[in-house]
């Protein structure tokens, strides 16, 4: 129905289970994906094991007049809750993509870039990518990062 209303875009209706197998089979044929909330909840998990995780997916619901950013999924890690190991990859990107959608792209980029570094170079990852590092020595990385690039 969404679709209709942008009849210069091309959509594609689709039943939850069999976008699920083609997020699996053929994920690059997605763009964008506009779903109710429910099925936004069993896609993103699916998205999420297929790059690494819950810690490190990012998301945002966006509505014609608000917008809300949160990690992209609903992981509740009650297994290392209060134990200093979850990753705040998703967190930290949600707020980089709050600060594009509010004009600041130049403090977007900067984090995100950030990020994506510190992930790159691999000598602090938190359990979840490999390593043993904990939240605070993951983001002390990444702050460490930002405040070498100026």
């Amino acid at each position: 129905k969404v679709g209709e209303e942008y009849p210069t875009i091309e959509t594609n209706d689709m039943i939850v289970d069999n976008a699920s197998m083609q997020c699996v089979s053929r994920p690059q044929q997605f763009d964008v994906m506009v779903m109710p909330n429910l099925y936004g909840g069993i896609l993103s998990n699916i998205g999420a094991g297929l790059v690494g995780g819950p810690g490190i997916v990012p998301g945002c619901n966006m509505g014609r007049e608000v917008a809300v950013f949160e990690p992209g999924c609903r992981h509740v890690g009650l297994d290392i809750k209060g134990k200093d190991q979850a990753n705040p990859t998703a967190l930290i990107l949600s707020g980089s993509m709050m600060l594009r959608h509010l004009g600041l792209d130049e403090h977007a980029n900067r984090i995100s870039k950030a990020v994506y570094d510190v992930i790159a170079e691999g000598k602090t990852r938190t359990r979840d990518m490999g390593g043993n590092a904990t939240t605070h020595q993951f983001t002390r990385s990444i702050l460490d990062k930002m405040e070498a690039s100026g």
